[in-house]
């Protein structure tokens, strides 16, 4: 668990982006680590720690989150899965991966999806913590819920990044909310607050992840009113596991994977919410290990 991670960066002329992030090992075997909200890179150096012995592990900011560059300063409705799966390509491409395996989180369950859609061919595998996909549906909107998804809408305000960053302490406040209620393991948190509120508050980190929800919510809509388009299923090898306490992303949601995922491997985590790599790092690993080791024997 000595390995070192190193921050990196990336330039994708095509893509207008300079892309930031860490990185660490180099094995054979190279990951994409996806970042959820309110995350970025940071939030894998857990898991990063304990897989760098077995996995070449690369893990950017996405499009507007974190380091990567321009920052997003103003509110957008223009970084969606689908362009966040072109930017990871353009990325896979500058590190000369022909193919890779994906491990996602929360936003980055939506981009990793898009991703084994629009090049199958390029991926070894996808695992997921607490996977939104399509078969949430309606429940996503159910009244029991409307009260765990609140920030979706608050998101998309004009100047809900200037509210929220408006103060240290305002900062504090709401990232403390999603970070202790998301989690049903706590002793991660106070040691990582004030790294997170410290990251947040450097210019444009609030709004270009408050951007995803502008982004992505004619589509999110959509599925909610049952109008979006059939989505094709996943046939490559797909893990899944669940934090049994995630109030937003909550673990009966389990039940439609199999229609998506065709070759799916599920599992819960009994003693994690939201943020599986955060709260429990050594079983994340573990079961990362696991399947990538068994998605190469199968090559």
């Amino acid at each position: 668990m000595n390995h070192t991670i190193d921050a990196f960066s990336v330039g994708l002329p095509g893509a207008g982006l300079q892309v930031h992030g860490l990185r660490a090992g180099r094995a054979a075997v190279p990951l994409l680590l996806l970042h959820g909200w309110p995350e970025w890179s940071h939030a894998w150096r857990p898991v990063m720690s304990r897989l760098a012995h077995r996995f070449e592990l690369v893990a950017p900011d996405l499009r507007g989150f974190g380091d990567t560059a321009p920052a997003v300063l103003a509110p957008a409705r223009d970084a969606g899965p689908e362009r966040h799966a072109e930017d990871l390509l353009a990325l896979a491409d500058a590190l000369g991966w022909p193919r890779f395996g994906v491990v996602a989180h929360d936003v980055g369950s939506f981009v990793a999806q898009a991703l084994a859609r629009r090049a199958p061919e390029r991926l070894a595998g996808l695992f997921f913590f607490n996977c939104a996909y399509p078969g949430i549906g309606a429940r996503w909107a159910a009244p029991g819920h409307l009260g765990e998804i609140w920030y979706q809408f608050f998101h998309q305000q004009p100047w809900a990044a200037a509210l929220v960053g408006s103060s240290r302490e305002a900062c504090r406040i709401y990232l403390r909310h999603f970070l202790s209620h998301w989690s049903h393991q706590q002793g991660w948190i106070e040691p990582e607050l004030e790294r997170w509120v410290d990251h947040f508050l450097q210019p444009g980190r609030l709004q270009g992840g408050f951007n995803w929800y502008g982004s992505v919510w004619e589509a999110r809509l959509a599925v909610i009113e049952g109008r979006a388009p059939a989505a094709t299923p996943i046939a490559l090898p797909a893990r899944v596991l669940w934090g049994a306490h995630d109030p937003v992303l909550k673990v009966e949601w389990t039940d439609r994977l199999g229609e998506f995922f065709t070759d799916l491997q599920l599992g819960v985590q009994a003693d994690a919410g939201h943020f599986v790599h955060l709260e429990r790092p050594d079983a994340a690993a573990a079961a990362i290990e696991a399947f990538f080791s068994g998605c190469a024997a199968r090559r």
